[in-house]
């Protein structure tokens, strides 16, 4: 069931603008009325690409927000088999089979990206963990005004090659751009040579501040990290783990991360060398926060998503059908 709402708190062209005026009715006649392109294009006196290109405007400018119903009594059979099996609310998004993995990821980002507008609202703090998935969600948002709100980015992104600081901070910021939220980075390293330099880290006052704002959070968004695939984790692929820490994690049995933490295949995150020295939350902290968002696309991914599922660090969880129905055959 879809529900369509019109204007709301949403960052709005300006209302005087033709365009504007023309793309309202369009939408109004098609969402409310039922009618058919051609039959809107004969109402206005345009062509049926004009009212096309019209809806369109309407809805990635944010005139128009559609909102899927996932309750239990209407959800398709894979999301209430998630519901059943893992108590996470799985919104399930059709993709081709035979598109490539680099489309696959983009459909669920886009789906991803408008849902995450329903769930964000003023008063609160969005924290985002910066990685390839989230950073195509970024892409997707679709415009929402709100008020006295946040995004915090949730792990450090320097490592010994580069600062990280403009691949991270462009996703909070074109997160944040997206609600008229305040963007905050951490700027930090993904992963510190010491674990005790993390700590005395943590005391400093303009990084407690950060985590303060985490601690706050009312929503989490991230995606799994995994060593390999057809679409590789930014934090396996630019340089963040030496061979030495590769070989580390295997001996400790993990099987991916999130926002650099990892875990293994039961869930388990604890006594993991490595997450002493890592910038993200950790999960057990993630864990406290009310809606946590996990957005998956492609089945090379499912072992680890299977270990966050089996840990309780999800709460909604964004995915693809085929890689959907696998992970539940399995």
């Amino acid at each position: 069931m879809s529900e369509l709402q019109m204007y709301g708190e949403h960052l709005l062209p300006d209302a005087t603008d033709p365009r504007t005026i023309d793309a309202v009715q369009a939408a109004r006649l098609y969402y409310f009325q039922d009618l058919t392109m051609a039959a809107i294009g004969r109402e206005m006196g345009v062509s049926r690409s004009t009212v096309s290109r019209l809806i369109t405007f309407a809805r990635t400018s944010g005139l128009v927000e559609i909102k899927i119903s996932t309750a239990l009594g209407q959800a398709p059979g894979l999301e209430r088999a998630f519901a059943d099996r893992y108590g996470v609310r799985a919104h399930v998004v059709p993709v081709p089979e035979t598109v490539s993995d680099v489309d696959r990821l983009d459909r669920v980002a886009m789906f991803a990206g408008r849902l995450l507008t329903t769930f964000f609202a003023s008063d609160m703090v969005m924290g985002v963990a910066w990685g390839t998935t989230v950073s195509a969600v970024s892409r997707h948002l679709a415009p929402k005004r709100t008020h006295n709100s946040h995004v915090v980015q949730l792990n450090g992104a320097a490592n010994t090659r580069t600062t990280g600081v403009s691949y991270a901070t462009d996703i909070v910021r074109t997160v944040a751009d997206a609600y008229g939220a305040l963007p905050q980075g951490f700027p930090v390293p993904a992963f510190f040579d010491y674990p005790e330099t993390r700590q005395m880290l943590w005391r400093e006052r303009s990084i407690k501040r950060v985590l303060d704002l985490q601690e706050r959070m009312d929503l989490a968004v991230f995606s799994i990290g995994v060593h390999g695939g057809a679409v590789p984790s930014h934090v396996y692929s630019a340089g963040y783990l030496e061979k030495s820490d590769l070989e580390e994690l295997d001996r400790d049995g993990v099987v991916g991360d999130i926002a650099t933490v990892f875990l293994r295949s039961d869930g388990s995150y604890d006594r993991i060398a490595l997450n002493e020295r890592a910038s993200g939350p950790r999960l057990d902290r993630l864990k406290a926060v009310p809606r946590r968002v996990c957005i998956v696309a492609g089945e090379y991914k499912l072992t680890a998503l299977r270990a966050a599922l089996a840990g309780k660090i999800v709460t909604d969880l964004v995915i693809d059908d085929l890689s959907a129905a696998t992970l539940l055959q399995a």
